[in-house]
């Protein structure tokens, strides 16, 4: 469960907010479908922006006839314009037991849930929000996000085993849609099954990957007690260098597959640091991979 109270959620948006004044989502590098808005469409549209001419048809537009070019030559022909259209946003919010263990990491991920939808509707574009744990998920009204409530729909989503995987399959992903999956990735299941449901439909996607020095970097030596995230099961261990180097290797085999993966599927991954300011956290990686830009 979400350890953070309303009050809590209520400043991180704000910060959020004032956050999405600084960094933007890469929209600018694709071609879209869909609402009107202010993006470069895949179409033709009635923009002021200048892209083409075509011979005349009948049932053309007679606004859009080239009258200078028919003085010319005495032939009609159209002029075509930049199609303008909101982009859409998907934005899906992992809340598996190991994203919120940790008061560090529960806070970031939180962070950049808020993040992702306050930076996408200062972008202009539709936005929809799911929070998602194993095979359940619940759309998240606006009501809901604004109003900081949405942590009581977790109280209908069933506990879950160890390690299992967000199933993204019966999420309502829109048609060419951007996706962007808070997440820190720590489940067993193979990257593609989730890449491909990211992906449908003519996707794109991006990975945003809340992470902790402790998991990424431990300083383990002698003996320790474990909890298990999901299960909440304790393991007693003596750590050793032997063990702790055959879980760093691991651990570092896991993310080099998914960093491999996600270039398959043209799928952005970036993974964010809790320890540091959000600034500094997604300068980490955010901004060389292209998962988020700075404002000019």
């Amino acid at each position: 469960m979400l350890n953070l109270a309303s009050s809590d959620l209520a400043a991180i948006a704000a910060k959020a907010q004032a956050w999405a004044d600084i960094f933007k989502l890469p929209l600018q590098h694709r071609t879209w479908r869909g609402q009107t808005g202010d993006f470069q469409g895949s179409g033709v549209g009635s923009s002021l922006d200048f892209q083409d001419h075509r011979s005349y048809v009948p049932g053309d537009d007679p606004r859009h006839i080239n009258w200078q070019a028919y003085a010319r030559t005495g032939n009609y022909s159209m002029k075509l314009y930049r199609e303008e259209v909101r982009p859409l946003i998907d934005v899906v919010f992992d809340l598996s037991d190991s994203m919120l263990f940790d008061t560090e990491k529960e806070r970031r991920s939180v962070e950049l849930f808020y993040f992702v939808v306050f930076a996408a509707l200062k972008s202009g574009a539709s936005v929809a929000s799911h929070i998602v744990r194993a095979d359940q998920n619940r759309r998240l009204t606006d009501d809901l996000v604004h109003g900081h409530a949405w942590p009581r729909l977790l109280e209908d989503l069933a506990p879950t085993g160890p390690a299992a995987s967000p199933d993204l399959r019966p999420i309502p992903f829109r048609a060419r849609s951007l996706r962007i999956l808070v997440s820190d990735l720590l489940f067993t299941e193979a990257p593609d099954f989730c890449l491909r449901a990211l992906t449908r439909g003519g996707g794109h996607g991006i990975i945003l990957a809340p992470f902790l020095k402790a998991e990424s970097a431990p300083e383990w030596e002698g003996n320790y007690e474990f909890i298990e995230a999901e299960s909440k099961e304790k393991h007693a261990h003596r750590v050793d260098r032997a063990l702790l180097q055959r879980y760093l290797s691991a651990y570092r085999r896991h993310f080099d597959l998914w960093k491999t993966l996600c270039r398959k599927y043209d799928v952005v991954l970036s993974r964010v640091p809790s320890e540091s300011d959000f600034q500094s956290a997604i300068q980490f990686e955010a901004i060389n991979s292209g998962a988020l830009e700075i404002w000019a």
